[in-house]
């Protein structure tokens, strides 16, 4: 159903206002529209890949080439890969979805070690419970 000129002039005005507010926001959900493509280009190739590793696959096992039947197998693994990994440059979330904010970090310093090696912790554990029985 298409929108009425009333609800198309509200939606450019709110888009005018999204650019103007947050820049960087707008320009990424613009860019979400044109990754779908890739996307789906990424999944045919890697279909056709598989198809192909496939079909290699069982005619090296029908004629009794090993080294045939190996090279289908990798080229389905590869076309399996290369099918649901994202292309390079793009980030693994959703289209639609806000950039994180960049709010203060936790630290991420080294954690506080305990004192003595693991098995001296066991073994002290040990004799604490032998000692209260």
């Amino acid at each position: 159903m298409p929108l009425s000129e009333h609800e198309q002039r509200l939606l450019e005005q709110m888009e005018r206002a999204l650019s103007a507010d947050d820049p960087k926001f707008a320009n990424a959900m613009r860019g979400s529209r044109h990754g779908a493509g890739g996307a789906r280009r990424r999944l045919v190739v890697g279909i056709a890949a598989v198809v192909v590793g496939l079909v290699l696959l069982v005619i090296g096992v029908s004629a009794s080439q090993i080294w045939l039947g190996a090279g289908g197998f990798i080229v389905m693994l590869a076309g399996t890969i290369w099918a649901f990994s994202p292309a390079r440059g793009t980030d693994a979330k959703p289209a639609g979805q806000p950039p994180a904010a960049a709010g203060p970090r936790p630290p991420s310093g080294p954690k506080p070690r305990r004192s003595g090696s693991f098995m001296e912790r066991m073994e002290q554990r040990w004799d604490r419970r032998r000692n209260q029985w």
